[in-house]
């Protein structure tokens, strides 16, 4: 099998009210916008993925990565993944893309990637992942309210400018929520961004502070407290703290990855495969953590396809007992717009996300949804490869570059 076609489209979804992420102080969420990719074989088979994305910045992805996956097999992983990082290099990071061949793998077995993983088929439980920072006194109305839809465990955000008032937030939400909900907290310091609101970035000092004052107040798990490459610190916190430390959500690979284990930085590893190495490496994550005794539930805000990417990682992992991250800020952030263009998730009265079996990573393209939200910008076959070199290079150079290539 071979790839003979690459398709790229902007998907932007209209939030409304807009979204104020936590993760970037200060600044109003109007869509959520992804890159949507399309991958076609010579068997016919079609394969997506898709890429957070803040607006058209991939507008040239199309053009760096025909030279690389036109003519690839798709069903190769380990040479897909050298192909993106070798892309990587030149341009934006590109793991995103490799759910794409799993999702042809599958279709082509007949089989859930999970499956293909030695994962089986079961019901998860999954968890209330708040997006924006609320007055704590609203969030304990919400997480109730929430409690009685079937949420049994939430995360809140924090990300004010003094720790005290951090402090304050979880204080008033545990009190008053009371023992009703199993409570986690993000601190968003693992990547800290600061283009509007600027919000001082946490030391190993507060962080452990913090995490003092979580483990006062009964929080379960404190989520990335510090830089993601502070691996110095992120280890000296896990030692002292009375809670679970946990992040590595957006880590650039095995390569992070293996220091993060080797300094023993987390108790709970959080990769997302559409940032973190793609399935392929989190899937080394995942028996990492069996070995050494390591928790594992995948970060997934980012989008409906995003989401069953790495759905289809917790299944995986058949002696995963953590509950998976099911993000939602209403009355902004919800399924229909968050899914954008496959039907929603939703889970049953209890929390719970009963299995799916439809073949590769699950969800199936509303093309409906897509022409109202999604925009082609490339595709590229075969011989559209072939004529883009000759109209670039040269018909002699052209034919040179074959050359070489096929004797490579």
């Amino acid at each position: 099998m071979k790839i003979k076609a690459i398709e790229l489209y902007h998907v932007s979804v209209p939030l409304k009210p807009a979204f104020w992420p936590s993760w970037i102080p200060g600044y109003p969420q109007t869509h959520n916008r992804f890159t949507l990719i399309k991958i076609i074989t010579d068997e016919g088979i079609e394969g997506f993925s898709a890429g957070a994305a803040m607006g058209k910045e991939r507008q040239g992805l199309g053009d760096l990565l025909g030279a690389y996956l036109i003519g690839a097999d798709p069903t190769d992983t380990d040479a897909v993944q050298s192909l993106l990082k070798q892309a990587g290099y030149l341009g934006w990071r590109n793991f995103w893309i490799e759910p794409a061949c799993w999702d042809i793998i599958g279709k082509k077995e007949g089989k859930p990637v999970y499956e293909l993983l030695g994962g089986k088929a079961r019901s998860i439980p999954i968890y209330l992942s708040t997006g924006e920072m609320h007055e704590p006194e609203r969030r304990v109305d919400e997480l109730l309210a929430m409690k009685e839809r079937g949420f049994k465990t939430a995360k809140l955000r924090v990300k004010n400018a003094e720790l005290k008032e951090d402090i304050r937030h979880i204080e008033v939400v545990r009190k008053g929520i009371g023992d009703e909900m199993v409570l986690g907290v993000d601190a968003n310091q693992g990547w800290p961004v600061s283009i509007v609101d600027k919000v001082p970035d946490w030391d190993l000092k507060r962080a452990k502070a913090f995490a003092e004052a979580c483990g006062d107040n009964g929080i379960e798990w404190l989520e990335e407290p510090l830089d993601s490459r502070d691996y110095d610190g992120n280890a000296a916190l896990k030692k002292s703290s009375k809670v679970k430390i946990s992040g590595a959500e957006i880590n650039y690979g095995w390569d992070e990855f293996k220091i993060m284990f080797e300094k023993d930085c987390f108790d709970i590893y959080q990769p997302d495969a559409t940032f973190a190495g793609g399935i392929a490496q989190v899937k080394m994550v995942i028996d990492m953590c069996r070995e050494k005794s390591r928790l594992f539930t995948p970060h997934t805000w980012t989008n409906g396809i995003g989401f069953f990417i790495n759905w289809n990682m917790v299944l995986a992992d058949n002696e995963n007992q953590l509950p998976l991250e099911y993000p939602l800020e209403e009355p902004s952030w919800v399924p229909e717009l968050r899914e954008g263009i496959i039907d929603p998730i939703i889970p049953d009265e209890n929390g719970m996300l009963p299995p799916f079996s439809k073949p590769g990573l699950g969800f199936e393209i509303n093309k409906k949804l897509l022409r109202k939200y999604g925009k082609r910008f490339f595709r590229l076959t075969e011989t559209g490869l072939k004529l883009k070199v000759i109209r670039e290079k040269g018909i002699k150079a052209a034919l040179e570059l074959k050359k070489r290539k096929s004797d490579a």
